[in-house]
């Protein structure tokens, strides 16, 4: 018995009210408002037009609506993971390079709010999109073949070319293939988008094959002297995690973060010290700190994870290739690792030290597997008391790594022992789980972290007895809900013997912690060039006019 003319009219409403939803959804979370209901989605007029002429059984009907339905829910599921992507990283996600940030994203979330909320939040996701699937799947079967044969079959067939014409002609428009002379009253958003994370993937695969050329020539390749300039000092990069401009441009952190600064300026200077700060900007905000690494060690844009891949296969010299070639010994001081890490033997590296190599026997502090100032700590005691010569070091801190909680506290250098003295301060205040619920504490939370780090840093500098040549920069700005900005920048300090930061003044950078609000940011692949020109009499001519 079939259905009154009521419940199938409500039906056909339902089914249609979802595809205007499914069509109309953003792909920013800022954007999912009441308002964003009130779009005309033109591809609606095409799909019910479109469904209403086709026959209602047989295998071309049901392959049509099996494409319609994926065609929908995977770009609902693609404009979700953009909104996710745009909140965390402050980019669209790119399906081309992005899929590996599906694990790295769970591991976070099962470090911030435990494994079981962090799968049931996953099994959840998978059961939507499926419930979303085989309702679309439902939706398509209530129009499907609507419109009786003969003449309405026709008109409808009709109805949807014409509607397909319009669709297609405004999304012509606003990718500027051509000028529509009339603007229909709508929008075929859901069109665009595809169009454009189609578009998106096949740039980055033309890029990518750029970015292989440019990997391949390398300024320093045949350099002569390098590095002599640095005097026999030590040179130790260190990356400060999540370190951005906001630290200087948002109210809710610059006046902690700039106080620590000053006082660690005057500190400094009191030790005979020098110090110049600037700008640098990251290839990505919100994590990824690999990315940067590589960035600076290659003097490459490595933007993404095949990028990654592209500079490990090549034969382009990192930074610590060269400072091995110039008498250094290179190590790599990496609490982060926990896991093998193949890849740094083509860095650059004669030490490797993930955390299990750093002797720390005290409990962890949620993500971050021990405070800062044990891993600068384990820097002296594994490295640089241990070689004779002069050492190159790459150091990434950890402690102001989300999920910030809890934040340690700065304790005698000569008590560090093994790292259990911390045990106290890791079992402190509350669980992460519970400090973000609060986004006001999470941000309180990461405040307080890259304090901690930039006390931390500043402190290990200001109580060496032979100093170093140091680089101490941000990895990357946090996330735009944490950092509140949308800036790339990172701010960079070189800090060391006046004669040699000396060397360094044709930058035009701020004397001082603080770098000038007002001064030119570099993009990050430029630092490694013109860092060795600086410190190598043999620099090659082309490397010193290095774009700023």
């Amino acid at each position: 018995m079939s259905a009154g003319p009521v419940p199938r009219l409500a039906g056909l409403a339902a089914a249609a009210a979802l595809f205007h939803v499914v069509l109309v959804l953003p792909d920013r979370l800022n954007a999912v408002t009441p308002q964003a209901l009130t779009l005309f989605p033109l591809e609606l007029p095409v799909l019910l037009a479109g469904l209403a002429v086709l026959r209602p059984h047989g295998w071309a009907a049901a392959v049509l609506r099996a494409a319609l339905v994926a065609w929908l829910a995977s770009s609902v599921a693609l404009r979700l993971t953009d909104m996710g992507m745009r909140s965390a990283y402050n980019r669209p996600f790119n399906p081309a390079i992005d899929l590996h940030l599906i694990p790295a994203g769970m591991n976070l979330l099962t470090t911030s709010v435990g494994a079981v909320a962090a799968w049931a939040a996953l099994a959840l996701v998978v059961a939507a999109l499926a419930v979303l699937a085989a309702a679309l799947w439902w939706a398509t079967g209530r129009w499907a073949g609507l419109a009786p044969r003969g003449v309405p079959r026709r008109l409808a067939g009709g109805a949807a070319f014409i509607a397909a014409l319009v669709a297609a002609g405004e999304a012509g428009h606003r990718f500027g293939a051509w000028t529509a002379p009339l603007r229909p009253p709508g929008d075929p958003f859901a069109l665009c988008s595809t169009v454009t994370q189609t578009a998106r993937m096949v740039t980055t695969l033309d890029r990518m094959a750029d970015f292989r050329r440019a990997a391949r020539e390398d300024p320093f390749a045949d350099a002569g002297a390098v590095l002599d300039r640095a005097h026999g000092r030590d040179i130790l990069i260190v990356f400060v995690e999540s370190y951005g401009r906001s630290s200087f441009d948002v109210p809710l952190y610059a006046p902690t973060h700039t106080g620590t600064l000053r006082d660690g300026e005057a500190a400094l200077a009191a030790r005979g010290l020098a110090m110049r700060s600037g700008w640098l900007t990251a290839p990505m905000v919100g994590g990824q700190s690999w990315l940067s690494h590589a960035t600076l060690g290659t003097g490459l844009w490595v933007s993404d994870q095949p990028r990654y891949a592209a500079a490990l296969a090549s034969r382009r010299q990192w930074l610590f290739h060269l400072g091995q070639g110039a008498g250094f010994h290179t190590a790599a001081v990496m609490p982060a690792i926990t896991l093998a890490w193949p890849e740094a033997e083509k860095m650059g590296f004669d030490t490797i030290l993930p955390a299990a190599e750093l002797g720390y026997s005290g409990p962890r502090f949620n993500w971050a597997t021990m405070p800062d100032q044990f891993t600068l700590d384990a820097l002296d005691r594994l490295v640089r008391d241990r070689v004779d010569g002069p050492v190159m070091a790459q150091v990434a801190l950890v402690s102001s790594h989300a999920p910030w909680v809890p934040v340690p506290d700065m304790i005698d250098w000569d008590a560090l022992g093994d790292g259990t003295v911390f045990a106290p301060q890791a079992a402190r205040g509350d669980p992460p789980e519970v400090v973000w619920r609060d986004r006001d504490r999470v941000r309180d939370q990461y405040r307080l972290a890259i304090d901690y780090s930039l006390t931390a840093v500043l402190d290990y500098a200001a109580r060496q007895d032979e100093a170093a040549l140091m680089v101490v920069l941000g990895d990357h700005q946090s996330a735009p809900m944490i950092s509140q900005s949308d800036s790339f920048d990172v701010p960079v300090h070189v800090i060391g013997p006046p004669d040699v930061v000396a060397q360094f003044d044709a930058w035009g950078w701020t004397p001082g912690l603080v770098p000038d609000a007002k001064l030119s940011s570099w993009p990050m692949d430029a630092f490694r060039d013109r860092f060795l020109s600086v410190l190598s009499s043999g620099a090659p001519a082309q490397a010193a006019g290095l774009r700023p």
